[in-house]
C-alpha cells in the first residue's frame, strides 16, 4: 500500500507537535533530535504499512477531514472533562451510587480506523471502558447508566463518523444492556 503525501505530512506534523509538547524545548539541538526521532518512527511506520493486517486496508488518513479534526478533539476534551466531573461526584458521594453496566452494540463505519478512534474515545472518557471490539460489535463497561448515554444516543459514534465523511446517519444499532455473564 502506498501512503499519500497528505498522510505523510499529517504524520510528520503530528509527531513533531507531539515531540515539542513532550520535550518542552524549541531550540535547534532539540529540533534536530526531534527530526531524527520522527524520521525513525516514520520509517518504521512506512515499513509496517507495507503489510496488510486486515481485509481491504487502505490509507484512510487521506480521507480524514482535517478541518473537522480540531473540532472533534475539542469536543472530546469537553466530554472528558464533563465525565470526569460526574465520576468525581460519584466517588465523593457518601452513598457511592455506582451501578456498573456492560453494554453491547454494533456500529456501521466506512473503515476500521473509525472503530479504533471510537474505542479509544470511549476509554478516554472517565466512567467507560471499551472491553472488546469484534468486527462491528463493541462491548463497553460503564460505571453508571449515564456514562454510556453518549453511545446509546449515537452522539459520540456520529462525531467519529464525521471525522471521515459529511454523512449524517445513524451509526449504532443492536444496542443492548448485558444483564449477566451468560449473555457475553
Amino acid at each position: 500500500m502506498k501512503l499519500s503525501a497528505k498522510s505523510l505530512l499529517l504524520s510528520f506534523i503530528s509527531l513533531m507537535g507531539f515531540w515539542y509538547l513532550m520535550s518542552g524545548f524549541f531550540d535547534l539541538v532539540h529540533t534536530i533530535m526531534g527530526l531524527i526521532s520522527v524520521g525513525i518512527v516514520m520509517g518504521i511506520n512506512y515499513k509496517l504499512k507495507t503489510f496488510s493486517f486486515y481485509e481491504n486496508e487502505t490509507d484512510v488518513l487521506k480521507d480524514l477531514r482535517i478541518l473537522y479534526a480540531p473540532y472533534y478533539f475539542g469536543w472530546l476534551l469537553v466530554q472528558i472533562v464533563i465525565s470526569g466531573i460526574e465520576v468525581a461526584k460519584i466517588l465523593l458521594s457518601p452513598s457511592l451510587p455506582i451501578q456498573t453496566t456492560v453494554v453491547r452494540f454494533k456500529v456501521d463505519y466506512p473503515n476500521p480506523h473509525c472503530k479504533m478512534i471510537l474505542g479509544n474515545s470511549i476509554t478516554l472518557t472517565p466512567g467507560t471502558l471499551t472491553v472488546d471490539i469484534q468486527d462491528n460489535e463493541f462491548i463497553v463497561h460503564a460505571i453508571t447508566p449515564s456514562s454510556f448515554e453518549g453511545i446509546e444516543s449515537d452522539k459520540m459514534p456520529k462525531q467519529v463518523l464525521r471525522l471521515f465523511t459529511t454523512e449524517d446517519r445513524s451509526v449504532v444499532s443492536d444496542f443492548e444492556i448485558i444483564e449477566s455473564k451468560e449473555e457475553l
